[in-house]
């Protein structure tokens, strides 16, 4: 199966080329959206070629989750640990975006590999902004231990109007998904994936991967949350996550493969999908082939058993022969 990239591969790109082409001073002006409804826009000025101005507009948050100053809560700390004095943060941001990083490149490292890995981190704001919430629960666990003043059940946004949700405690943390989808077709996909991808946890070589469990009803851990948060027409999936799931460089994964999950399901239903109606096709096709097959010859038809063909005669042809 194919995990999503946690960095914009268009902003990881524009990023490289405006630093092999920063003497042109050429203006830039770029808008464009990801999955979720997650909406970017650059800019850069001829007068300030070095300034990267880069907004960013996330899932608009349900009634559920809590936005503070218009992003998740740990946000701002999360930027300012991951990019330090590269990027500043603009207060207010564009109008239209819930944050606006002002880049300056003249502080990029020269060094080819420290350049590259700088890059990448700027072009996964997005796991940096909206998996903030998610790494502060993450690594308290690895702690074991649950952060002061967090909510019992902690709803975060994934998709727009969209929750999941997240119950810590000091040696486990469940997270939890209300699967929703608007084709019917996609809802019968989803459903059948979803239990597959149960059972496949239950083989030998996945024995450390998280506990996962679907159903048709809420867990209950999500009682008392609201009728609308919870309807979902394709069940719920549940992650435990354990301490050692998140230890080192196993906390930036976890952290995105649960931010994205939902994404993750869509993208392989979709493949299905497209996958059968290429074999639907393959198959009729096959089958027009074979129906012109077996159409039979229109000269071969008109012989007769003494391999003889009929021959249209004129009307005066019949009448001498008749006659004769």
């Amino acid at each position: 199966m194919i995990l999503l990239q946690s960095h914009s591969r268009f902003l990881l790109q524009t990023l490289l080329n405006r630093l092999q082409n920063i003497e042109k001073g050429v203006e830039l002006d770029h808008h464009w959206v990801e999955f979720d409804d997650v909406r970017y826009h650059i800019q850069v000025s001829m007068k300030n070629p070095n300034i990267f101005l880069l907004s960013v507009s996330l899932p608009t948050p349900s009634s559920e989750t809590i936005f503070v100053c218009g992003l998740p809560f740990g946000a701002i700390e999360a930027i300012k640990a991951a990019y330090g004095s590269l990027v500043q943060i603009l207060d207010p941001p564009r109008d239209g975006f819930n944050l606006t990083l002002k880049i300056n490149l003249s502080k990029v490292p020269a060094n080819q590999e420290q350049r590259q890995a700088l890059l990448v981190k700027v072009a996964s704001v997005r796991e940096v902004v909206l998996g903030a919430p998610l790494r502060v629960i993450l690594k308290h666990l690895a702690s074991r231990n649950v952060a002061p003043d967090m909510d019992p059940l902690v709803a975060l946004v994934h998709r727009p109007k969209e929750s999941f949700f997240v119950f810590p405690q000091a040696d486990k943390v469940t997270v939890m998904y209300p699967m929703r989808f608007n084709d019917s077709i996609d809802i019968v996909l989803a459903t059948s994936f979803l239990q597959e991808f149960v059972e496949a946890r239950r083989t030998a070589g996945l024995n450390n991967t998280p506990p996962c469990s679907w159903s048709h009803t809420p867990p209950p851990e999500l009682k008392g949350v609201s009728t609308d948060a919870l309807s979902a027409n394709a069940g719920f999936v549940s992650f435990v996550i354990f301490p050692r799931h998140v230890e080192g460089p196993k906390l930036d994964r976890t952290v995105w493969s649960l931010s994205t999950f939902h994404a993750y399901v869509s993208y392989h239903v979709k493949c299905s999908e497209g996958f059968m109606h290429t074999r639907m096709r393959r198959r009729v096709e096959s089958l027009i082939q074979a129906l012109g097959r077996a159409k039979p010859d229109p000269e071969s038809s008109k012989k007769t058993s003494h391999s003889r063909s009929f021959q249209r005669m004129s009307l005066k042809e019949s009448r001498t022969n008749s006659f004769s």
